[in-house]
Formats: C-alpha cells, structure tokens, sequence
C-alpha cells in the first residue's frame, strides 16, 4: 500500500537574510514569489520538505530543504539569482522504485533503484544516467557521487531527456530517495 500526504508543509520565505523585512508564507506549491516577494534572502521550514529554484515555474538550479532555519541561504547554496519558486514534496510511505538508462529515451543500459545509490559508476558501471523512470515515491538526484553538487527532483513520472528538461551537460551519478527525514 503507497500513500502519499499532501498536509504536512509550510515555509516562510523572508526579503532580507536573518529572518528580516517583509515575509510570504507558503503551505504549497508556488510557480512564481516574485508577485509575493521582491526578493529572497532568508527561509524558513517548519515543516515538510521543499525544493527551491532559483527561477519562476520550478526551472533553473534546484535545491532540497527539510525543517530548519536557512538565515542566509544565498551564500550556503550559491544561489546567486534568489528564490523565485517553490514545490512542496509530499511524504511518501511505502515502496521507492525507479529506473535509470544509460541514453535518452530509456535506451541503453537499464537499473532498478529500490534504495539510494551513492554512486551509478561504482554499483552498476555506468557512466551516465540520461533518462529514468520514476515508478514509485520521489527521489533527489544528484551531479555527482556521494550525493553531491547540482540537484533535481523526480517525482513519479517518465523522464525521457534530461536534455529537454534544461538539464543538458549535467550527468546524474548518485540518487536518494526522499523519506520521512522532513
């Protein structure tokens, strides 16, 4: 049995680093703050977890943020053009499934992920993960092993070209599952 709560998740975005100037409060997903928000430079998570971006409808750098204080998040992230949009990640339980392919379009070599994988290269010898399929739960996916650099979100879904998503250049090499660590 999956289920899957939407319920559970509110951040607090503030113009100023320190919690300072005027602030927007959030319980769901946000395509564009700017309408809320000039500028961002401090949040919030009291609880659940989100990702972040640096530009409007979830596009550009992404990164996870569970519960706590994030007081100057520009210069911890090196997310220079701010906060512009947010997505809640709803809590998932029960079974993590995903697959990765080596090429676009699901070709290539293929591996079920049941559990994070710190390093595609190491575990599976590949080189390159292109596109996936999400079956079950939601995932972060890493740049690099280790769970490293650059991030992206995968919710359940088929992911055909991470090119096409704006993600051209970046290889995927290590993957978490999102788990009830918010």
């Amino acid at each position: 049995m999956t289920t899957t709560d939407m319920s559970m998740g509110k951040i607090t975005f503030y113009e100023e680093k320190n919690f300072q100037g005027r602030s927007y409060e959030c319980m769901s997903d946000c395509a564009d703050m700017t309408s809320y928000l000039t500028r961002c430079h401090s949040c919030r998570v009291e609880s659940g977890c989100f990702m972040v971006y640096d530009r409007s409808n979830y596009m550009g750098n992404q990164f996870f943020m569970k519960r706590g204080e994030y007081s100057d998040y520009m210069n911890m992230m090196g997310m220079s053009n701010g906060i512009k949009s947010c997505r809640m990640i709803p809590m998932h339980r029960g079974q993590f499934r995903m697959r990765i392919y080596e090429r676009e379009n699901f070709g290539g070599q293929m591996n079920e992920l049941m559990d994070d994988c710190d390093n595609i290269q190491d575990r599976y010898r590949m080189s390159d993960c292109q596109s996936c399929n999400v079956m079950d739960g939601h995932w972060l996916m890493y740049e690099q092993p280790q769970f490293r650099g650059k991030q992206m979100y995968m919710r359940p879904g088929e992911y055909r070209s991470f090119r096409d998503m704006g993600m051209s250049g970046m290889r995927f090499m290590s993957m978490r599952r999102i788990m009830d660590m918010c």
